[in-house]
């Protein structure tokens, strides 16, 4: 990876549908051998897929909490098991391992407060050896 890889990646994680012109002529190349480029990261695994920003608010999903969850185990297999279990709830849109008085920090993403109690009442508290959790709601999304 080389200069023009970086920028071709900063590039992209800032906006993934400029045309192959616009982009190469951003990083200095001519279509050509950006494409190939761009499919040698992607190969490599340094671009792992493109997604769309989607307006929350407009889709009704601008509800967000951040959820420190402790464990009441924390050996290997316990850690195995929540990692698989919080995997398959919708509402987690980030789950991190985290060091300090805690052990993971959940970003939630539901319709509202009234969905969102649901939600850590029925699903997370209920995740694997959670032996706690402590949310704070978000007032706004200063940038992400």
């Amino acid at each position: 990876m080389d200069a023009i890889d970086t920028n071709i990646l900063d590039l992209l994680s800032k906006d993934s549908k400029p045309t192959l012109k616009a982009l190469a002529d951003r990083v200095g190349l001519s279509p050509s051998p950006l494409q190939a480029r761009i499919k040698k990261l992607e190969k490599e695994g340094y671009i792992r897929g493109y997604v769309a920003q989607l307006d929350y608010t407009k889709i009704g999903q601008d509800h967000i909490a951040f959820v420190q969850v402790t464990l009441s185990d924390t050996r290997a297999e316990a850690l195995a098991t929540f990692n698989d279990a919080v995997r398959t709830l919708k509402s987690v849109e980030q789950c991190h391992m985290i060091a300090g008085n805690f052990d993971y920090l959940l970003k939630v993403r539901t319709r509202n407060i009234r969905t969102y109690r649901i939600e850590l009442a029925e699903r997370i508290s209920s995740l694997p050896h959670v032996a706690s959790t402590s949310t704070f709601v978000s007032m706004e999304t200063v940038c992400e």
